[in-house]
């Protein structure tokens, strides 16, 4: 009976329109930052000095991007070798970027001893539509062997990659251990032994480890293939044994090519240690393209992700804004203003303690990304 007497007054409601009297404020996030007054002395100076400082940063980086001298870059190619940075930009995807770790490695490390970028080249990469961590040798500094910080980027590598689930490209070409400073080189857990623990531990867990034998792995660089998920190795370019032909000489009397001792053809056709036969450096790269595509690999995101938004500031703003007088100050959110997304900042704590900046920028989005600035 209470609902036959309700009912009617139910059915007129829903015709009415449903008017709502609250208000909110906006979710938006605000922009930060100004327009700094870039005639001032102050800000021309600031300009001009750090211009400097970057474009000798920008030098730095581009000798260390060539390698070892051009005597052992000539060496290289003469035997139908790509230069290890050519190796990697062929293996990505085409116009994809590669995001190298530590190219100073090394800078002024070993006094008058020079190691381009520690030896080895590391970075993330998109090879077949798949991020990957790459590990390329560099075998125009000292053979490609390792030094200590050689030994410490690569392990930092293999963590990156296993932090972030990405599959480990090793594109080999390295002599081992570097002899002379061998003390500091094996002996401790995070040494060079640590390469190859980490390689079974990551391929425990579903990272795919595979190498690429594009030169010499001698001594403790053999293991690198041996450990890998999946192998491939060059024709009469790669080679992978613990000691070469002088060490078989001078043990047994025996002479015996690097070819045979440890070559493409024993390794695909007798030993089983490798698992591709490749022509070239070129072919060689496109097999390894073919494997991570056979990983069928798909990563899980767990945020949306959304279109990049440039900065409502130039950036090259930021080198009269902060130059290199580490006496003068400047405001850190014109900073941030030409960092973020938008320059969109929302400010967390902005009354207290403020020597530190901190906030976080999101947008309404459902992503979340959070930064901190120090001053």
């Amino acid at each position: 009976m209470l609902l036959q007497s309700v009912r009617p007054w139910l059915l007129r409601c829903r015709s009415l329109p449903l008017v709502c009297s609250r208000t909110y404020h906006a979710d938006k996030v605000a922009p930060i930052g100004s327009q700094p007054d870039k005639l001032s002395s102050e800000y021309q100076e600031n300009y001009d000095r750090m211009k400097v400082l970057v474009d000798e940063l920008r030098s730095r980086a581009e000798k260390i991007s060539l390698g070892g001298g051009e005597k052992a870059r000539k060496l290289h190619t003469s035997r139908g070798k790509l230069l290890p940075r050519e190796r990697i930009d062929k293996l990505l995807d085409p116009w994809s970027p590669f995001l190298e770790f530590s190219q100073f490695a090394a800078y002024e490390l070993y006094g008058t001893e020079e190691v381009p970028a520690g030896g080895i080249i590391t970075g993330i990469g998109r090879v077949s539509g798949v991020e990957c961590v790459i590990v390329a040798n560099d075998a125009t500094v000292k053979g490609g062997t390792y030094y200590p910080i050689t030994v410490k980027k690569h392990l930092r590598a293999q963590e990156i990659a296993q932090q972030n689930h990405l599959p480990c490209i090793y594109l080999v070409d390295s002599g081992g251990a570097n002899l002379p400073r061998q003390a500091d080189v094996f002996p401790d857990r995070d040494h060079f032994g640590r390469i190859f623990f980490n390689q079974a531990r990551l391929s425990s867990e579903g990272i795919a480890q595979i190498a690429v034998v594009m030169g010499s792995c001698t001594a403790g660089g053999a293991y690198v293939p041996a450990m890998a998920d999946e192998s491939i190795i060059v024709r009469k370019q790669g080679t992978i044994f613990l000691g070469g032909p002088p060490l078989v000489k001078a043990a047994t009397g025996e002479e015996v090519s690097a070819e045979d001792l440890g070559g493409a053809d024993l390794h695909c056709k007798k030993s089983g240690v490798t698992d591709h036969y490749a022509l070239d450096d070129d072919h060689a790269l496109h097999l390894a393209r073919k494997a991570v595509r056979n990983l069928n690999y798909k990563p899980k995101i767990g945020v949306n992700i959304e279109p990049s938004e440039d900065p409502l500031y130039p950036a090259d703003e930021l080198y009269g804004i902060v130059g290199d007088n580490l006496k003068r100050n400047f405001d850190v959110r014109e900073v941030i203003a030409r960092i973020v997304d938008g320059s969109k900042f929302d400010e967390f704590k902005a009354f207290y303690g403020d020597t530190l900046v901190t906030g976080m920028w999101d947008d309404n989005k459902t992503h979340y990304t959070g930064s901190t600035c120090v001053v």
